[in-house]
């Protein structure tokens, strides 16, 4: 069904400005010939893509890296005996390196899978069944020792600072595949350590904000985009509301010099219209069958909430959405994965996301969605492969985990770089979370040296001045 768009002059629309994009994205609605730059609109890469959009699955809290895909056997060898480690949390708060821990192994076996022979524990029997066709990187490092910064480091490149969110700067790079659909989703983020911070726009124009379905912690309804739909208002009336509101908005921009937060609002409501008649069925998963279900979980007490979450960002894939987060947290200070005294309890949230995270990939591959979309599994930080204060969990580890890729693009059986022998420290061909900021841009076909954004006097990317892309893990 179409609904009937509204009735707005031209002429005062165009008036104040023959390239504000806010108000070519106002005469969008009646007309596709509108040329602004806005966050509906695709933009030109710097280079070829590699692929065109990202999902990233967070792991909220940090998985233990040496109890999932970095197998070390003298972890089980020196089980129970005290070694020195440079412990991120002791230097963080005493300056003393070299305090003793005692090693602890892993509960879980490791067995190889596949042609390759990579290493995967139990946690994951079905993710690594999947593991010839991820590049791993085993090097990975980040700043921040605690959840809240190490999360905006993570998802902004900034520990502290107010920064745009990763999706927010894809598409302020790139804009969207789909005029009808925001070009960057958070599927259920946690409100805490940084809440909207992780998808928020920051200095960027607020067009470039990205939009949330559900909250971690709560079970995902269907239709779950807030203030989607207005139950007080007709479709008719909602359309004279609009017409009324975007000619107001459009005089206010004829008006001032700084129009970019007024052109944002033109630009908000024109795409909250244009959702009303697309998200619902996006969004609807009863049309697909049941084999498909099947494969992410969905109808399973333990994987029912995150296998809904993974087929939605499949979907919303298919549709053109540049960036999707998929965030499996609990919306708590102490989110799910951060387990401290109780490391058994990784089980539980190893059950909820191994199956519906191997059926994304194997229905991103059969459906061909792989040649032109990458899969990003991370954690903010990884864990220590000591107890904790000798007791039976893990502590937080900025200094060594493993974070992995899936694409066609990349290399498949891969693994890059290293931790040391305990699983401790990143000792080898070293990822900064920067350099993989500046490796998936580049995947995009942006260069991230030239993705700025001018704000209080200078220039602003989200590798700030750092960043190297990682060139070994293409195919």
């Amino acid at each position: 069904m179409e609904f009937p768009q509204p009735q707005i002059s031209r002429r005062s629309i165009l008036k104040g400005s023959a390239c504000g994009f806010g108000s070519l994205a106002l005469a969008g609605l009646l007309s596709k010939e509108s040329t602004g730059a806005n966050a509906s609109t695709a933009h030109q890469p710097h280079f070829p893509p590699k692929a065109k959009r990202i999902i990233f699955l967070f792991m909220q809290g940090g998985p233990s890296q040496v109890d999932t895909f970095d197998y070390k056997p003298l972890l089980e060898k020196q089980d129970g005996q005290q070694v020195a480690f440079d412990d991120a949390r002791t230097i963080a708060n005493t300056g003393n390196r070299g305090t003793n821990q005692r090693v602890m192994k892993s509960p879980w076996k490791f067995r190889q899978y596949g042609e390759a022979g990579l290493w995967g524990s139990d946690l994951f029997p079905n993710v690594s069944e999947h593991l010839d066709d991820l590049c791993l990187i085993h090097s990975m490092h980040t700043e921040g020792v605690a959840h809240g910064p190490a999360t905006l480091f993570l998802h902004c490149g900034a520990t502290n600072f107010i920064r745009p969110s990763f999706g927010s700067w894809v598409t302020y790079g790139l804009g969207s595949e789909n005029e009808n659909l925001p070009g960057f989703i958070s599927i259920c983020p946690s409100a805490g350590n940084g809440g909207a911070r992780n998808y928020g726009n920051a200095f960027l124009p607020s067009s470039y904000q990205g939009t949330t379905i559900g909250m971690a912690g709560r079970p995902l309804q269907d239709d779950s985009v807030r203030n989607l739909k207005n139950p007080k208002l007709s479709l008719l009336q909602q359309q004279k509301q609009l017409e009324f509101l975007q000619s107001l908005n459009a005089e206010q921009v004829a008006g001032v010099n700084d129009r970019s937060e007024l052109e944002a609002v033109i630009q908000s409501y024109e795409l909250a219209w244009r959702m009303q008649s697309n998200v619902p069925d996006i969004l609807d998963l009863s049309h697909e069958t049941q084999s498909t279900l099947n494969l992410y979980g969905i109808g399973e007490k333990e994987t029912e909430s995150f296998g809904r979450q993974c087929l939605m960002a499949r979907r919303l894939c298919e549709e053109g959405v540049r960036f999707i987060q998929v965030t499996y947290g609990d919306g708590t200070a102490n989110p799910a994965w951060d387990q401290h005294s109780d490391l058994p309890k990784h089980a539980k949230h190893a059950k909820a996301v191994d199956k519906p995270i191997a059926g994304l990939l194997a229905d991103l591959e059969q459906r061909g969605l792989l040649e032109d979309t990458i899969v990003w599994y991370s954690g903010e930080f990884g864990r220590t492969p000591y107890a904790q204060k000798n007791g039976t969990g893990r502590d937080h580890n900025p200094a060594g985990f493993t974070s992995w890729l899936a694409g066609n693009c990349l290399r498949s059986a891969f693994t890059y770089g290293a931790t040391d022998e305990f699983g401790h420290k990143a000792i080898r061909d070293k990822v900064h979370m920067h350099d993989m900021h500046a490796t998936l841009l580049h995947i995009l076909g942006i260069d991230h040296t030239k993705l700025t954004y001018s704000y209080a006097g200078r220039d602003f990317r989200l590798t700030d001045v750092h960043g190297e892309v990682v060139h070994p893990i293409f195919s």
